[in-house]
């Protein structure tokens, strides 16, 4: 039995004990010391049945901990190794990182490197593996001296990561966000402009003034055709969010006139290697100092309750769950 939060179609969410098997083949079990609060998170308390596809369900997109013991057939971690793991059907399709205990695959499994401590990672989660992965996309097609980057829903846990990683790297970050009242936090973040979402949120021309080199964006909708549409030729937008909307009213045009990249970012099914690479990069490019200014930290009761924050867009930055 482990400690666990669970969700279930016929009871509220609660903290509860809940069976675990032993790992299978190709399975670890994690002794975990921390999950955080992400947006799949809070739709799996809501029972979002395009998040929670089991039924029960610990939710938790994210464990960081050590491995305890190990199924037949793995190789790449070993009993004793701090480990992180970021999506992987996590808090989905099966038991997620909201509990003492977890089995997980183990493929996807990336062992810490050194200095980066577990609450370091879970602060990072899945919303900054996505910001880096948008960061090493984006890198391909973008460099810093070719003119200033957006970042749309920067006051959320991707885009707060995504302006450090950017900033840091020696681009001229722009973030978009609703919540004006966290200019500060986003400048200290290494934003150089902040400015109102509600500039792109509506539907807007095919073409518009190129103004964007490259830009992250988790909105999705009218803000990322609008996005799209004002970037300047040969550059390059990530796109890893639907948070305005799963529709993307748009035309070729930007592509075919502009030669505009639109490049897609999925960070539940990313292959091992790439996690690793991402890892390594966080583990070197992330001042854990700025993300520990945007982070806070609950146990599982008050992740319960944080969810619904991070639905409604009520929480800035990260959440991390200490399950110690």
């Amino acid at each position: 039995m482990t400690r666990a939060v669970l969700v279930s179609r016929s009871a509220a969410p609660a903290v509860t004990d809940v069976d675990l098997p032993d790992p299978a083949e190709g399975e670890a079990l994690v002794d975990v010391t921390h999950s955080s609060v992400n947006y799949k998170d809070g739709l799996a308390l809501l029972g979002n049945p395009g998040v929670a596809r089991v039924d029960p369900l610990v939710p938790g997109i994210d464990v960081v901990g050590t491995v305890s013991a190990v199924g037949p057939g793995v190789r790449d971690v070993a009993i004793g190794d701090r480990v992180v793991l970021n999506g992987a059907g996590l808090g989905e399709t099966r038991h997620g990182g909201w509990a003492d205990q977890a089995v997980v695959p183990a493929e996807p499994l990336v062992v810490l490197p050194d200095g980066v401590p577990d609450p370091f990672a879970a602060a990072i989660g899945t919303a900054g593996f996505t910001a880096m992965l948008s960061v090493l996309a984006l890198e391909r097609f973008v460099d810093p001296g070719d003119g200033p980057v957006l970042v749309t829903g920067a006051s959320g846990g991707v885009g707060t990561v995504a302006i450090a990683l950017l900033a840091a790297r020696g681009y001229r970050v722009t973030a978009s966000t609703g919540r004006t009242e966290h200019e500060d936090s986003l400048r200290r973040l290494g934003a150089a402009e902040v400015v109102d979402r509600a500039a792109l949120a509506e539907p807007g021309k095919p073409l518009q003034r190129a103004t964007w080199a490259g830009a992250v964006d988790s909105v999705g909708g009218a803000t990322l055709a609008n996005v799209i549409a004002s970037t300047r030729w040969g550059g390059a937008v990530t796109a890893c969010g639907l948070a305005q909307d799963s529709a993307l009213p748009t035309t070729v045009m930007p592509f075919i006139l502009r030669a505009v990249s639109l490049l897609g970012i999925n960070s539940v099914e990313a292959p091992g290697a790439l996690r690793r690479q991402a890892w390594a990069r966080l583990a070197t490019d992330l001042d854990s100092a700025l993300l520990a200014g945007v982070t806070r930290t609950v146990d599982l009761a008050g992740a319960i309750d944080t969810g619904a924050e991070v639905v409604a867009g009520r929480v800035h930055g990260r959440t991390v769950v200490d399950l110690g």
